[in-house]
């Protein structure tokens, strides 16, 4: 896209390095996201779902047949532990086919198999019988997470809707929400590096640290090879961005954008992030590769 007249000549560049499909928890499947995309003149696209890359497959392939101007990026959305906390790790441009992606793929699918099995012991434990058997169904071929069992619950008439499933049961510091199967932030970090990947830290400000302890997690995350932090994940204000910008240059980590787009939603982004949202010397992860990021 490009503003012209006869005072400025700009072009804008719309990415987006963190999206979800119905592989993992977003609503649309992985041909109708690189669509969209593709209707919205984004340059890159990364698709990111939570410890799968089912839904980069099934996007790569409709990609391949339907390339347009975009470039499609293989990513994925790892969880890990750190400091008793489950931290997101984006891994971009990484080798799918590598031994080490292979086996991650391996651990977080058996890691989330028996988190669901733990999940609904608990909810049964608070009357919620045939909790894992809902949830599988709700979950079909995706990668089983706590919106399937959140889904169910709305099914069964247990709650109202989506997020009092979260409020009550599923959220944060309640019944559902086990992380005790997470591998740790050393060995996420060490599997995308080893599979040619760029780490980052995805969406950093959702964790709710004290800014000595996000500096932590960066040093901690920097000493295990990671590289990069998301700069821009969905809605931020300008501040938040700007802190963000402040700690990418303090580690001299690269920097990545996106919506962390899941469904149309009142409160969320739209798909694509200007690249020219990341002014002042800092570095894109977009850079490396050039040939749409660029507007090529």
């Amino acid at each position: 896209m490009a503003l012209s007249g006869p005072y400025y000549s700009v072009q804008i560049v719309l990415i987006d390095f963190h999206t979800h499909t119905s592989a993992s928890d977003g609503a649309l499947d992985p041909c109708e996201l690189v669509a969209r995309a593709q209707a919205s003149n984004i340059a890159q696209l990364a698709i990111t779902d939570h410890d799968t890359m089912v839904g980069y497959e099934a996007a790569e392939a409709y990609h391949r047949q339907r390339p347009g101007g975009m470039q499609l990026i293989p990513g994925i959305e790892l969880s890990c532990r750190w400091s008793a906390t489950t931290i997101h790790v984006l891994g971009l441009g990484i080798d799918r086919r590598h031994p080490a992606m292979c086996h991650a793929l391996e651990v977080m699918s058996a890691a989330r198999a028996e988190r669901a099995v733990k999940i609904a012991g608990r909810l049964a434990a608070r009357g919620f019988d045939g909790a894992l058997e809902g949830a599988l169904a709700q979950a079909g071929d995706s990668q089983i997470g706590r919106p399937h069992f959140a889904a169910w619950m709305v099914e069964q008439g247990h709650v109202d809707d989506l997020n009092q499933a979260f409020d009550r049961y599923l959220g944060q510091g309640k019944t559902g929400d086990v992380k005790a199967f997470w591998p740790e932030l050393a060995e996420v970090v060490g599997w995308i590096v080893a599979s040619g990947g760029v780490a980052a830290i995805a969406h950093p400000l959702k964790y709710g640290f004290t800014g000595m302890k996000l500096r932590r997690l960066i040093e901690c995350f920097v000493a295990a090879g990671g590289s990069g932090i998301e700069l821009v994940s969905g809605r931020q204000t300008r501040d938040q961005v700007e802190h963000l910008a402040r700690l990418a240059r303090d580690y001299d980590l690269e920097v990545s954008l996106g919506s962390d787009f899941h469904s149309d939603a009142p409160y969320g982004a739209d798909l694509g992030v200007e690249s020219s949202t990341a002014r002042g010397g800092l570095r894109g992860v977009w850079e490396r590769w050039p040939s749409a990021g660029q507007g090529a």
